[in-house]
């Protein structure tokens, strides 16, 4: 498996053939197809978050419940992506939007990297034809049960509970987003933008474990990771691979799941 993070000078040296993917998404609702079509890297494919990544919205499941194994791979596939391609994926959010497919990717086997700086790495002309690859052949893999954690999980207190959200929102202030403030009880505030700095690029991983041991990560620790919608949670996932620490398990409902229960709440 290749490391969850790469610079731009490392893709000719990664192994297969390389799909660039733009990632790019806005909680603001700007459109991230508008973004890619005004520029992105060239040979970029655009893979759309929302309706790629994502199953339907519902209070039941949150915003963006991971999809059907098979609706995945029929997805991947129809834009044009292999089992055996690496994918390098990139937004211009420090690859907090992109880390969803990555860990999706890399979940269930793949090949898969975020590019360190994103769309600020490339300093060269952007493209705005769209490539159109052929239909590749991407296998249906069941999403692994050791790498999800389920509300239950989340909520028992047994596992190092960490949420990726900004800092106010954890608090339970400036909830604009879902039904309901605060964060889960028990869970550990490590903002998953704090990974990477002001142009985008990642803390080397010394910094990155120092900040996931103040948080209660240890090399044996069960960890699971949360947000408000599961996106931004696997930034975090892929940081604590990057810092030497275990996979992690993602909890896909997140916040935007549990805020719908009666199930207690923190703020502060």
């Amino acid at each position: 498996m290749i490391e969850p993070v790469v610079d731009l000078d490392q893709i000719p040296a990664l192994p297969g053939r390389v799909v660039l993917a733009d990632v790019r998404y806005y909680l603001d609702g700007r459109s991230g197809r508008a973004a890619y079509d005004g520029g992105h890297l060239p040979g970029a494919i655009f893979v759309d978050l929302h309706h790629d990544l994502a199953a339907p919205a519902s209070p039941a499941e949150g915003r963006h419940p991971l999809p059907d194994a098979a609706f995945f791979s029929e997805r991947m596939a129809s834009l044009g992506l292999s089992d055996d391609d690496t994918l390098v994926a990139y937004d211009d959010a420090g690859g907090v939007m992109a880390a969803r497919l990555v860990w999706m990717l890399r979940a269930t086997g793949r090949s898969a990297a975020l590019l360190d700086g994103g769309l600020s790495a490339y300093a060269g002309k952007l493209e705005t034809s769209s490539p159109r690859l052929p239909r590749g052949s991407f296998a249906v893999r069941p999403w692994p049960a050791e790498r999800l954690a389920t509300i239950d999980d989340a909520a028992s207190g047994g596992s190092v509970l960490i949420d990726a959200r900004p800092v106010d929102r954890f608090r339970g202030e400036n909830e604009t987003l879902d039904a309901r403030p605060g964060h889960i009880p028990g869970a550990r505030s490590v903002p998953c933008r704090d990974n990477v700095d002001a142009s985008g690029r990642f803390a080397t991983s010394d910094v990155l474990r120092e900040r996931f041991a103040a948080a209660g990560v240890t090399a044996d620790a069960d960890v699971i990771s949360y947000c408000g919608s599961g996106v931004t949670a696997c930034h975090n996932l892929l940081a604590l691979e990057r810092a030497g620490f275990g996979p992690g398990r993602l909890y896909p409902g997140s916040w935007s799941q549990y805020s719908h229960t009666d199930r207690p709440a923190e703020v502060g």
